[in-house]
């Protein structure tokens, strides 16, 4: 049964730092590419952040600089670390499998839902003073 598991949200204020994990079991970790996606009230679930099986890289362009994506395949562990956090980063963060089928396309073409196979239950993460 394939699961992912989020943790590490919670509330900080503006310009501080969290660092998200996800905790992927029923598949092989290192045969995946994995996501971190959020949604914002009333907004569309976006891609933040996706790393490949060979750790390329790609974030979208209002967490670029700021965000930083890893994969410690021996620990099972996909992690978002996030610094400089604003109000507007404010949503619930999912980790994400995207589908082995789509490792032909670019990466950033591939952070995107129509891409992913299997959702976390999703984690909060509040930016506010």
């Amino acid at each position: 049964q394939v699961q992912l598991v989020e943790s590490g949200g919670g509330l900080v204020q503006p310009g501080g730092s969290l660092r998200l994990s996800c905790a992927p079991s029923g598949f092989t970790l290192d045969d995946y590419a994995i996501g971190w996606f959020r949604q914002a009230p009333g907004k569309e679930r976006e891609g933040v952040s996706c790393i490949s099986q060979s750790r390329d890289v790609y974030y979208n362009e209002p967490v670029k600089g700021r965000f930083t994506i890893s994969r410690d395949n021996a620990k099972n562990t996909v992690y978002l670390q996030m610094n400089g956090l604003k109000p507007d980063d404010t949503a619930v963060y999912y980790c994400a499998r995207i589908e082995a089928r789509w490792d032909f396309v670019p990466l950033q073409d591939r952070c995107v839902g129509p891409r992913i196979g299997y959702w976390g239950q999703g984690t909060q993460v509040t930016v506010s003073s």
